[in-house]
């Protein structure tokens, strides 16, 4: 299959899925999630491939949901006649939205890495937290800036991760953690210098590619079930639906209207100014733009 927005290689018995918008730090838009969920079905299908392994092109893991320009990306899935659709919405996002899509990793019966490293917030970070292990780079920043306007948890993956108080803390706050801070608080596996990052997620693939597929499924499954029968599916049907609805209160129809009017830049700046962190601009060395994922 050619794909539009991801890349998909096999060797050595790991499946390397990159997210391929670098220009716009891998921010997604249709068709990725659908892409996505195929790349993993090919990954699962294809005998030689015992691990998987995710990450992003360019600076970044990705900055979370394309809604520059009004998020019109969106609007097949998302509108009738220019106008948000409540039913349409929840239709799109129940069970075959871009959510579900994204957890075809968590399905998938092959264990998946997730390699992380520049931005990963928003939806980028409900993203890469639906693999199994996640490791990043020392600097890179994981958040999620909805937390405070136009959003709610879509994988519920940073609560199952973390403990009450934790959780509590970040679902109001919304702070992003540097990829050490993630590591130190366990929302994350690891966390190492990004020179190392490549080297140290190889290590990792090679290591549970030489134990047997069945074993890796069996142990995988034992683990997601515990977390399935803790409520993860209810989780995930409540947060796209709340995810709508707080995409579409007046403050967040402001929101997107001086997104479209002065630039996405000005509308997340007035949002986390007060916070001083996601305002700043991602050129700024912080993550590193030197730090950069060939495809």
């Amino acid at each position: 299959m050619t794909y539009e927005t991801i890349l998909l290689d096999v060797a050595n018995a790991v499946a390397t899925i990159t997210l391929n918008r670098p220009d716009h730090l891998n921010t997604i838009v249709p068709p990725m999630p659908e892409e996505f969920e195929n790349a993993i079905t090919a990954a699962v299908h294809d005998q030689s491939v015992k691990v998987v392994v995710v990450r992003g092109a360019g600076r970044a893991f990705c900055a979370g949901y394309d809604f520059g320009g009004g998020f019109h990306h969106w609007d097949d899935d998302l509108t009738t006649d220019g106008k948000w659709d409540p039913g349409k919405d929840f239709q799109g996002t129940f069970g075959f939205g871009p959510t579900q899509r994204f957890m075809s990793m968590w399905r998938c019966p092959k264990p998946v890495i997730a390699q992380v490293h520049g931005w990963c917030v928003g939806g980028g970070s409900d993203t890469a937290l639906c693999a199994d292990l996640v490791i990043a780079a020392t600097d890179a920043q994981l958040g999620t800036p909805y937390s405070r306007l136009w959003g709610a948890y879509l994988s519920g993956m940073w609560i199952y991760r973390l403990g009450l108080t934790r959780a509590k803390e970040y679902a109001l706050t919304g702070k992003p953690l540097s990829g050490s801070e993630a590591a130190d608080i366990g929302l994350i596996n690891k966390a190492v210098p990004f020179e190392e990052l490549e080297a140290e997620v190889a290590d990792t693939a090679a290591r549970l590619a030489s134990i047997p597929a069945s074993q890796l499924a069996a142990m995988k499954l034992i683990v997601n079930q515990a977390y399935d029968n803790m409520g993860l599916a209810s989780t995930q049907t409540l947060g796209p639906i709340l995810d709508g609805l707080m995409r579409n209160t007046p403050d967040a129809h402001r929101f997107i209207e001086l997104a479209e009017t002065d630039g996405v830049g000005a509308a997340v700046a007035r949002r986390d100014g007060p916070f001083g962190d996601y305002s700043q601009a991602p050129t700024d060395g912080k993550p590193d733009r030197r730090h950069v994922i060939e495809p």
